[in-house]
């Protein structure tokens, strides 16, 4: 059997038996393709059956070596052939960092091999496992570094999946960590699966490393895995790898859009929803090949300029600061050494960059965890990787001061949504400005006796149920606020009527059914006293809305609204509380 599959082996090499699949790698918060990952598979009949038997076996026989540069090169012909030239996203490749370390990978991994497929280093990221075990840490951190210094990046793949992951990611300072897919399977029901990609998330806000699911197969993995921040996935569900590169299924794109939607309504107020692209500024963008000289002279001319972003095919790869390069050029020889240098030899490759849609609380997290040396080093803004602005420290911390008290002051502490200073100024916004709005309000009927009989902490999950319903049903843009109590305010800039929330009012009034006793479900009424002390039956929880739009009346500001839903909500309920006889059995 051993020289079977020895055979099959060497068969496989020689005839080059490989194909490669691509399976894209997306953005959990658009679904935006940050790149794809490539995959081996064997063509024609075989008696090794799989690609994880074929590397087992590549490594038992010394094969590995013959093996990774046969399907890295088929990778590369395949990007080459399948997709547009130049191939402009990420290309994961898989490699063992022992034979990454090897003398014959450096030399067959050059700029000039990359040249040849038109694809740059700085798209292609080497996929090192956690499974392997790393013979010479010291020499192969030396490997990263040149390979880093180089323009290409690092992910650690299948973290989750070995027991040095941690030692092994403080030791190299990846760009991306890639979570096991069985760290990932039924994460909507493990708490300790949740948990530890919980703690990924927070590490991956405060070191700039961004995190990639693999293995996402359902719907239910995928709410989790936007709900708790993870930056990227790739798996069944998003698409199955192809030979050729296919474009993301709307369904897909419209389930993100959905689950950002929720996300973005529940975790931020309109005063705290903001994004680092608020505070981005124009910041000079210069080619790698630009001469020292001629950035000093810029500096020298303009002292307010705090620094230049350094792009190649319009990618940052660097920053120059005026401070760092003043001081790089001081000194005896400092400025005849550098002058007429390209400006690639004095940059900083070690920078902080962010994407435009990123939150400005994670982005201050990311910065402040920064070295010292690099703590006040303005932040580099991109949009589909591509630089579209600069952030100075100052600027991040004013705004995120201003965040935190305005949240501290104007958010309702259940829901988290925005209270009544924030609703008051949306109506006014929406009066002044809006040529066409809506404004709903929404009361749950017979709570104060669900309260008195099932108590206040599950009352409080009532009132989060219908927040996180509303947050679900509506668009980002619509501003949905929490009055108090149970009542909230939904304001729309279209023109909608009480038919358009049926489908709010029908799903609270199904799921809230869940927070009764079975018991109670079957009456049909719970038994309190009313507010007078007397005892009654009370029908089960419902959901009154009313809606007006300015579509038949106009209104002169947020008060003549107010009004108007007071009334309308009074006559509702006056209907509403006409109260049934119940007949026990």
């Amino acid at each position: 059997m051993r020289e079977e599959t020895k055979e099959a082996l060497d068969i496989i090499i020689k005839n080059k038996q490989i194909r490669t699949v691509f399976q894209p790698i997306v953005s959990l918060r658009d679904g935006y393709v940050l790149g794809h990952e490539a995959l081996s598979r064997i063509t024609g009949e075989s008696k090794i059956e799989n690609p994880e038997m074929l590397f087992n076996l590549a490594g038992e026989y010394n094969k590995l070596w013959d093996l990774e540069l046969l399907c890295r090169t088929t990778a590369l012909e395949a990007a080459f052939k399948f997709m547009v030239p130049p191939y402009n996203k990420k290309l994961f490749i898989n490699v063992n960092p022992n034979t990454m370390h090897d003398d014959a990978f450096r030399k067959g991994f050059t700029k000039d091999f990359l040249r040849q497929y038109h694809i740059s280093p700085k798209n292609i990221i080497f996929e090192i496992t956690e499974k392997n075990v790393i013979s010479d840490m010291a020499g192969f951190r030396a490997t990263v570094d040149h390979y880093k210094s180089q323009d290409y990046e690092i992910a650690i793949d299948d973290a989750g999946a070995g027991y040095s992951g941690l030692n092994l990611i403080s030791d190299i300072s990846p760009s991306y960590i890639k979570l096991d897919m069985n760290l990932i399977r039924g994460i909507n029901t493990d708490n300790l699966k949740f948990a530890l990609v919980k703690g990924m998330v927070e590490l991956s806000k405060v070191s700039n490393i961004q995190l990639i699911a693999e293995g996402i197969e359902t719907y239910d993995e995928l709410d989790t895995l936007v709900n708790l921040g993870v930056q990227y996935g790739q798996g069944f569900f998003i698409q199955k790898p192809h030979s050729m590169v296919q474009e993301i299924r709307e369904a897909v794109l419209q389930d993100l859009k959905k689950l950002n939607k929720k996300k973005n309504h529940t975790s931020q107020s309109s005063s705290s929803k903001i994004y680092i692209a608020n505070l981005c500024a124009p910041t000079r963008i210069i080619s790698a090949t630009e001469m020292t000289q001629d950035i000093y002279d810029v500096f020298k001319k303009n002292p307010s300029c705090f620094g230049v972003c350094v792009v190649e095919n319009e990618m940052p790869v660097g920053i120059v600061t005026q401070e760092k390069l003043a001081l790089k050029l001081s000194g005896h020889f400092g400025f005849v050494l550098y002058q007429n240098k390209p400006i690639s030899e004095v940059m900083d490759r070690n920078f902080l960059s962010v994407d435009y849609k990123t939150p400005i609380s994670i982005v201050s997290a990311m910065a402040m965890a920064r070295s010292y040396d690099k703590l006040y080093d303005f932040i580099i803004i991109t949009e589909n990787e591509k630089c579209v602005g600069a952030v100075t420290i100052k600027s991040l911390l004013e705004k995120t001061t201003e965040i935190e008290i305005s949240a501290a002051k104007h958010l309702n502490p259940l829901s988290g949504l925005p209270g009544n200073l924030l609703i008051e100024q949306n109506l006014s916004h929406c009066v002044s400005l809006c040529p066409n709005y809506s404004v709903a309000y929404l009361d749950i009927d017979n709570f104060k006796a669900y309260n008195d009989v099932y108590g206040f902490a599950n009352g409080d999950l009532i009132i989060k149920l219908l927040a996180d319903i509303l947050c679900c049903g509506f668009c980002e843009e619509d501003f949905i606020g929490h009055v108090g109590g149970d009542d909230f305010v939904v304001m729309l800039e279209e023109h909608v009527t009480q038919e358009y929330f049926e489908g709010i009012v029908n799903k609270f009034e199904h799921e809230v059914l869940g927070f009764y006793d079975q018991t109670d479900i079957q009456n049909g009424f719970i038994t309190a006293a009313n507010r007078h002390g007397v005892v009654e039956q009370f029908p089960l929880i419902t959901l009154t809305c009313v809606v007006i739009n300015n579509q038949t009346q106009t209104f002169a500001n947020g008060f003549e609204i107010t009004e108007l839903l007071a009334g309308m909500k009074k006559i509702a309920k006056e209907r509403i509380n006409v109260k049934p006889t119940f007949e026990q059995e």
